[in-house]
């Protein structure tokens, strides 16, 4: 099992070092980037020049505010600089921000982004091996990389490509062109990695006569030291499920598990901007039935009885208190044991 973690969106430049050299030090194989408030790809620069064995990988770029010859040119440095320890996660995002935040436009976001993949890999090809770039596809076409701008091959592997999704078509998708995929929140629980996600990956896959695609599971995961440990991280997890459930395009596995009335419940709570009242609907009970959750010492049995058989990776975050690095390092290496 390949044992991930996201690094905090707001941590700063100046903070990336020191971070990644504990995530490193806990002994995780993969540190995850995401774009909110800083460029992702300067991170990664940063998180690859203060780790040695860590694979950095962008969860996710938001990709339709750039062009697919800029992602590839970063993504290729990126991948030489690392010795090939960088992956590449791209997304689409929601229409609200690509259209307000970005001032793009907004057509077939499935669409769009299968030919982001295509093109990134026809342009990686070019790249490295000097053959013409000729790609024609639904929203983009590249036909032009004179020697000059050309960054010559690389001596390690390319960056692989990864996806994201929630929606079955995006999950399709991700099927059909990705080497690997990261599952929403909302989306990792088994009901739903095997009524929805795998499924539809299964389907995008055979349109293209491949494989499955690498899948790493972001369950909101409540472990500590001890059991009050658990209780107090409980408390806090509940909020943030409560917001992510908030969302009615993320309802799908509160549908799943019988609780269709909750996610009503927290939708409308939501709209009127009830904000302080979200958590106080759903009880320790639901919570329970929604994420994993243990002391560090049961933690990997409750996480291989979850998720053996249906992931290949799974993400958690770094204890608060470094006073837990020991035992929470010793636990990571039981993880890595499931298959």
């Amino acid at each position: 099992m390949e044992i991930v973690t996201s690094l905090p969106a707001d941590t700063g430049l100046a903070r990336v070092a020191a971070r990644i050299r504990r995530i490193e030090e806990l002994g995780f194989d993969t540190v995850h980037v995401s774009e909110t408030v800083h460029d992702p790809f300067a991170v990664c620069a940063l998180a690859v020049e203060h780790s040695t064995r860590l694979t950095v990988r962008t969860s996710m770029v938001v990709a339709f505010p750039r062009s697919p010859m800029l992602t590839a040119c970063a993504a290729w440095d990126l991948a030489r600089f690392s010795g090939g320890r960088f992956q590449l996660g791209i997304s689409s995002q929601v229409r609200g921000n690509i259209v307000g935040r970005f001032s793009m436009p907004w057509t077939d976001p499935v669409a769009q982004l299968g030919d982001y993949a295509d093109s990134l890999r026809a342009i990686f090809d070019a790249f490295q091996h000097g053959t013409p770039l000729e790609h024609h596809g639904s929203h983009y076409t590249f036909t032009r990389l004179q020697p000059f701008f050309n960054p010559g091959p690389l001596e390690v592997p390319a960056p692989t490509v990864w996806l994201g999704g929630v929606n079955t078509r995006m999950c399709e998708l991700a099927g059909a062109v990705a080497d690997g995929f990261v599952a929403h929140p909302t989306g990792s629980h088994p009901r739903s990695l095997t009524e929805q996600v795998r499924p539809a990956l299964l389907a995008g896959a055979q349109t293209r006569n491949r494989g499955l695609p690498r899948i790493v599971v972001v369950p909101k995961v409540i472990t500590g030291r001890d059991e009050s440990a658990v209780a107090r991280a409980r408390a806090a997890i509940r909020k943030e499920l409560a917001f992510l459930y908030s969302t009615p395009a993320y309802r799908g596995t509160l549908d799943r598990l019988g609780l269709g009335e909750t996610a009503t419940a927290l939708a409308a709570a939501a709209q009127e901007k009830q904000w302080e009242r979200l958590p106080d609907l759903l009880t320790d009970e639901m919570v329970a039935g929604l994420v994993p959750q243990a002391t560090y010492a049961d933690l990997p049995d409750v996480l291989a009885r979850w998720y053996q058989g249906l992931c290949q990776g799974i993400s958690l975050e770094p204890p608060q208190d470094p006073a837990d690095d020991a035992e929470f390092r010793a636990m990571l290496e039981r993880l890595r044991a499931i298959d």
